[in-house]
């Protein structure tokens, strides 16, 4: 029965074609009917899939850039039952992907042969929250948007805002270190973890699951596992700290002739907002169509121009919080920084002008393949990376757009190439390693927020040098001996 799940199972090329010197492994195990009968025992009810038809959505990432071959996903709800699947994996030589949503950028969050998929999104239990400290711990596989809904009934908010919010996982979320549209107001998500429950690869529980705000007692553990990936231990606990809802909330949506206008508004925004300042986004023209159209909204809320810019305060009034965007709306029109603005009178309209910058990947996805990178850059730099892809990229007719967008407060920028009918190895060649190394060499980081799974790992030392890395790998070899935790991504893959 076992052979023929294998035989009927259907891959995609799409992964060998774009990483095509990867191969799989001999130093992990192949999966048996003797380790499905033990997964079958240890996780009744159906939560050890094997049909490959119901293995299919957990072997392809959320932008059909990778497809993994696993036939085998479990799904625990408890932490026990996370210990003994690694347990045993650990003493077989299994390889792991562990995956939270599924709703990673960088082929980080599926299989890429046929690694035993972990799924986290069983494990979803909201624990306490304390009201006197606003620190909530939860499972990692609980969903982000329902824990804010829950924090909100306490007066407090989540930490960061996603696009994906309906559907990402806090574990996964850590696993990235995820950035969002608030990293101005509230920091990174690191400095908002607090504590963590981590499943080490050899099934052992480590505690680091404090809720303190203040604990300065010896290293700090936590920190390596966040962003890492699951390359470590498997997160499967969380306490955040989430600050305290603002009741006033106040969204402006401007456009510019030029990115140097853009960059003025950001400033004028930072001197003239203060601390009610939460997020500033920018898109260029291409983008702002782009989402409009996916939108199917005719109407164009600003009148139209090359870039547009979203500045959003918060305070614990409303009227404070529009008083201060009455004034950067009014100062940068008479500054000339700005030649048409909107700013949202209710939430609706505040709902409304958001989906314009949310719903970008979507509309993105819409207008054809596309291939997604996420830089850090200073700001007077970003938009030039945009100009020169755009230059690149025209001796090639199936190019559709080159788009730039992110969170200007944050120097995050998200460039993306949508190609008609499909993958190009054509293109993908006249832009990597071209894209990184104009990047390392502007002193930026050729990953800001995605991670680098497995489309950017043998770029990581471009980033941080020789000796960083080397300590990265014997971190891996302290706490994932056997090395069968997500095998192949964050870290360059040697290629026998």
């Amino acid at each position: 029965m076992w052979s023929k799940c294998v035989r009927r199972f259907s891959t995609s090329p799409l992964t060998r074609v774009r990483h095509p010197k990867l191969r799989r492994s001999p130093h992990y195990a192949t999966l048996t009917d003797r380790d499905i009968s033990f997964f079958e025992r240890l996780l009744p009810d159906g939560r050890a899939i094997t049909n490959p038809d119901d293995c299919l959505p957990y072997n392809i990432d959320w932008i059909k850039t990778c497809q993994g071959q696993s036939q085998l996903v479990l799904k625990p709800k408890t932490v026990d039952e996370i210990q003994a699947i690694l347990r045993y994996c650990h003493e077989h030589q299994l390889a792991v992907c562990p995956q939270g949503g599924n709703t990673g950028l960088a082929g980080g969050s599926v299989p890429v042969f046929d690694e035993i998929v972990l799924s986290l999104r069983s494990l979803n239990s909201i624990g306490a929250f304390d009201e006197n400290s606003g620190v909530l711990i939860a499972d990692a596989g609980c969903i982000l948007q329902t824990l804010d809904v829950h924090v909100n009934q306490f007066g407090h908010t989540m930490p960061f805002d996603l696009g994906a919010k309906g559907s990402c996982l806090i574990g996964g979320n850590v696993a990235t270190n995820a950035g969002g549209i608030r990293v101005v107001r509230y920091g990174s998500l690191r400095s908002a973890v607090l504590g963590l429950e981590i499943v080490l690869a050899d099934g052992t529980l480590l505690d680091c699951l404090t809720s303190l705000r203040k604990d300065n007692t010896g290293v700090d553990l936590k920190q390596a596992f966040i962003g890492s990936e699951g390359i470590l231990g498997l997160i499967t606990r969380v306490a955040l700290a989430c600050p305290t809802a603002m009741s006033g909330v106040g969204l402006g949506l401007f456009s510019c002739s030029s990115f140097e206008k853009i960059l003025s508004t950001m400033r004028l925004a930072r001197k003239l907002c203060g601390e009610t300042l939460s997020a500033i986004e920018f898109l260029d023209a291409s983008t702002y169509n782009l989402s409009l159209k996916n939108l199917q909204q005719t109407n164009k809320p600003v009148e139209p121009n090359n870039f547009y810019i979203l500045v959003e305060t918060m305070s614990s009034t409303y009227e404070q919080a529009k008083a201060t965007l009455d004034k950067l709306a009014n100062t940068a029109l008479e500054k000339e920084f700005i030649t048409d603005g909107t700013l949202a009178q209710d939430l609706k309209q505040y709902k409304d002008l958001w989906a314009i910058r949310e719903r970008v990947p979507e509309a993105l996805v819409a207008d054809g393949y596309v291939f997604k990178y996420d830089f850090s850059l200073p700001p007077a730099r970003m938009y030039k990376l945009v100009e020169e892809t755009q230059k690149r990229m025209k001796p090639f007719s199936n190019v559709r757009n080159v788009t730039g967008f992110g969170h200007l407060g944050d120097q995050n920028l998200h460039l993306n190439i949508t190609v008609q009918n499909g993958y190009s190895d054509e293109i993908k060649h006249a832009l990597e390693p071209w894209l990184y190394e104009w990047v390392a060499k502007e002193r930026g980081s050729i990953s800001a927020e995605h991670g680098l799974g497995l489309h950017k790992s043998k770029y990581l030392e471009l980033n941080k040098g020789k000796q960083s890395l080397e300590l990265m790998k014997q971190m891996k070899n302290i706490f994932d001996p056997k090395c069968i935790l997500n095998p192949y991504k964050v870290l360059p893959y040697k290629i026998d």
